[in-house]
């Protein structure tokens, strides 16, 4: 197979997830062999889509989808589905792995080497062997949902590793991942000679490899291909809204001088009548010529998430855990945060942020206390805090005060949630667009107390800077989760809390 050969085509690829709701319309696009290629795109727009075409997981309504007959292709997603959370590192491994798995572990070893995930080492010296390698072999049999976000956004990407593929598709793979995995990630990218796609919003992470982009129109729902790198790209992009609003506003300008010229001749009679009709035809040449300009490159509005005044400690911490080889380890604190205080939790991958987090929403640690009448709003990274089975609609509605309708929907579509959206289940929403549910419900449900753990993952890049900005003026006590350094810089943080000092 030669560098140059096209490895997948999309030749005239329409597809709809129900009737009226197309998400590709006629899209075309190739990718050759060893380029490593990002996906561009509106929450929505059907990036994940793609993947699950070319994995045949989703059938087109018509078109075709070729995979060159050999090419293997493996998956790595945004989450880890539901039902494999309950299996041990070993099983989850060898439901991917391909061929015979006698030699399972070995293989294991050698991706999550490779993801920067570590397992237990063994320490040579007297009395010590046999105890560590029980440690050892305790790794292959931990439970996948023991693992903190971190900790398995890196297993996702082992898994799709461990099946040694030609094309390797990356869902959102820095989700979750601290500073350290993504400059792993990043290395390992740049080094892979293989057959890249990648979904992701990190946009210095994306120009670190990219050598093409695939941009997907959430309104006409077609794809376009460029040939360079995300930073040069996204500019060729912005360039190309500019000047499409330059050439709509010239023509803009050239139809109402005609409508007017023909107004004026039309008033004069006689002959003139026949010159007032060339003018209304030049006008209506011109409309023809109007482009229709990108408009997916909305953003949310601007929001505010309201905090009923109360006075005095909202939380107090005098106490918390870490993780530390696997177990916890308890620490003090002297921790009160009052109306508009912000706390940062900070620390590596698999050190218990999510894990304190959620023993602070549900009031199980032993060393937090939340004053009684405080409402908590948590947002958690994998969205579970969300009923998959409830209707957008209805989610929202449920954490109102009062039940307004009209107060509802005017909050949803500020978040970009359309009335279609309304009748949707959660679980067959997008990531992205389950992400702004759940702040639209923080808006509506008005917490005197906001946890937030990765609040950023699956946004939008257009979308980060104004919720960042609302967190910002947040009043009530915060708690906040997050790796991204430029989100975080933008928030007002009055303390930290190092897990791993």
């Amino acid at each position: 197979m030669s560098k140059e050969e096209t490895i997948l085509r999309f030749e005239e690829v329409s597809f709809e997830y129900a009737q009226n709701k197309p998400i590709l319309n006629e899209v075309d696009f190739t990718i050759r062999r060893g380029s490593k290629i990002t996906i561009m795109g509106q929450n929505g727009a059907g990036k994940s889509t793609i993947f699950g075409l070319i994995t045949k997981s989703l059938k087109p309504e018509s078109g075709d989808v070729n995979v060159v007959k050999g090419v293997s292709i493996a998956l790595s997603r945004q989450v880890i589905p539901r039902d494999e959370l309950e299996l041990t590192v070993k099983a989850f491994f060898t439901k991917y792995a391909i061929g015979t798995t006698y030699d399972i572990e070995p293989r294991i070893d050698a991706v999550l080497e490779v993801v920067n995930l570590k397992k237990p080492e063994k320490i040579t010296g007297k009395g010590k062997e046999k105890t560590l390698e029980k440690s050892s072999g305790e790794f292959y049999d931990r439970i996948i949902k023991s693992f903190s976000g971190g900790q398995q956004a890196r297993l996702l990407l082992a898994s799709a590793l461990i099946q040694d593929p030609d094309l390797l598709l990356l869902d959102e793979p820095t989700n979750n991942l601290d500073k350290p995995g993504i400059e792993h990630l990043t290395k390992f990218l740049q080094a892979y000679k293989k057959t890249v796609i990648v979904i992701s919003h990190e946009a210095e992470f994306l120009n670190a490899f990219s050598d093409g982009v695939l941009y997907l129109d959430v309104f006409t729902q077609k794809v376009e291909q460029y040939v360079g790198n995300y930073f040069d790209v996204r500019e060729q992009i912005v360039a190309r809204l500019e000047k499409e609003n330059r050439k709509n506003a010239q023509l803009a300008k050239e139809i109402q001088e005609n409508k007017d010229k023909a107004n004026f001749f039309a008033n004069k009679g006689g002959q003139m009548r026949l010159v007032a009709r060339r003018m209304r035809d030049k006008a209506e040449e011109l409309e023809e010529q109007k482009v229709d300009v990108r408009r997916e490159d909305k953003t949310i509005r601007p929001f505010i998430i309201p905090a009923p005044h109360m006075l005095g400690d909202i939380i107090t911490i005098t106490s918390y855990k870490t993780i530390k080889n696997h177990k916890p380890v308890k620490h003090k604190a002297k921790i009160a945060l009052r109306k508009n205080t912000h706390l940062l939790l900070k620390g590596p991958n698999g050190i218990g942020k999510s894990t304190l987090l959620e023993a602070i929403a549900n009031q199980s640690e032993d060393g937090t206390k939340i004053t009684d009448g405080v409402k908590v709003g948590y947002y958690r990274q994998d969205f579970s805090m969300l009923n998959f089975d409830d209707t957008v609609f209805d989610s929202l509605m449920a954490v109102m005060t009062e039940h307004i309708e009209e107060n509802m929907r005017a909050t949803a579509a500020g978040f970009l949630i359309t009335a279609h959206m309304m009748h949707t289940k959660i679980g067959s929403l997008s990531e992205g667009q389950k992400a702004l549910v759940a702040f639209a419900r923080l808006v509506l449900q008005k917490p005197n107390l906001l946890i937030l753990d990765e609040p950023t993952n699956h946004v939008n890049f257009r979308h980060i800077p104004v919720i960042a900005e609302a967190l910002n003026k947040y009043e009530g006590a915060m708690i906040l989760v997050s790796h991204v350094e430029d989100f975080v810089s933008k928030i007002r943080i009055d303390e930290v809390l190092d897990l791993e000092k």
